[in-house]
């Protein structure tokens, strides 16, 4: 039996030898060859459409699809038979994307985007150094008492909050059914109303489905305070676009630092290029996956067993 390996990353392939599967790379930009047709076994990461619908129709022995995606939408819209499992790559960008988002909430707080315009214009930002009142209760500066919310509490919320508490912010979670997660008070959805009025920095991770769809609206930007910001590592679409550039452009809130968008790249004609206060991150939180080799063993190992395997979407 067979196992294609992806060339789009950097893989330890030595580390996944040993199991009754002969390893080969494949290009994934490219229609697999004909001597690999027979494989049973995919791992998938950076392909492209095309390789994908290739692969569905003429890898006709295909068993099982290790994807190293979060979320492995191009794998599922491929047209691969519903008899091939396919495992997702969750857990794999928890630490590159609670770096990021940590990042974009401290360029909200500390302002490092309106340094670097001035900076451009070799300007002196004034209004940015020497004597400033400490924890203002209008401004998010700082995450030291900052009130965060993080909604969509997975495994990224869980490895993004001990470093914001580590700094002092106050972390709450909202996600589909309530509790204690890691020491985290998270609530359900249906709490929100009573959470956003409450919230210097919301921070979203949903993923992306019909149910989030526009999940940040016009009507829950507008219980968010004049000073809040929103950061968005988690899909484009449950965001309201054109809701949140209206609220950007009338200083409902703070600002915006975004990672995700409804089109990407994001159209030249998008209101968002221009509002104020928003940062357009190129969708960089993610792109690395971080020890897929574990994950592909595990699995591995696993399926050859008949076991029940991990991330099974």
């Amino acid at each position: 039996m067979k196992l294609l390996y992806p060339t789009s990353l950097k893989l330890d392939v030595k580390s996944l030898e040993g199991f009754a599967a002969e390893l080969h790379p494949y290009n994934v930009k490219a229609p697999i060859p004909e001597d690999l047709v027979d494989a049973e076994f995919l791992v998938t990461w950076a392909n492209s459409a095309d390789n994908l619908k290739d692969a569905a129709k003429r890898l006709t022995k295909l068993r099982w699809i290790q994807s190293l995606a979060a979320g492995p939408n191009d794998v599922l819209a491929a047209g691969f038979p519903s008899s091939v499992v396919v495992t997702t790559g969750s857990g794999l960008h928890d630490r590159t994307v609670a770096e990021h988002a940590l990042g974009l909430l401290l360029t909200a707080a500390r302002r490092f985007d309106q340094m670097r315009e001035f900076q451009l214009q070799r300007k002196w930002p004034q209004h940015l150094g020497g004597p400033q009142p400490d924890r203002p209760k209008d401004r998010f500066t700082t995450l030291r008492d900052a009130r965060v919310l993080i909604w969509g509490y997975g495994n990224i919320a869980k490895t993004l909050a001990p470093h914001l508490t580590a700094w002092g912010a106050t972390v709450r979670g909202v996600a589909r059914s309530a509790g204690v997660r890691n020491g985290v008070e998270v609530y359900a959805e249906d709490r929100l109303a009573n959470l956003l009025p409450q919230t210097d920095a919301l921070v979203m991770i949903l993923p992306g489905s019909e149910s989030t769809k526009d999940a940040l609206n016009k009507e829950r930007l507008a219980l968010l305070p004049k000073h809040a910001w929103v950061v968005n590592v988690g899909r484009g679409t449950s965001i309201d676009e054109e809701a949140l550039a209206d609220a950007l452009e009338k200083g409902q809130i703070g600002g915006a630092a975004l990672d995700v968008f409804k089109t990407e790249p994001l159209p030249e004609s998008s209101r968002l290029w221009a509002a104020p206060n928003l940062l357009v991150s190129p969708h960089a939180a993610g792109g690395r996956p971080q020890d897929a080799e574990e994950l592909i063993a595990y699995n591995l190992r696993r399926f050859l067993a008949g076991q029940e395997l991990r991330n099974v979407v």
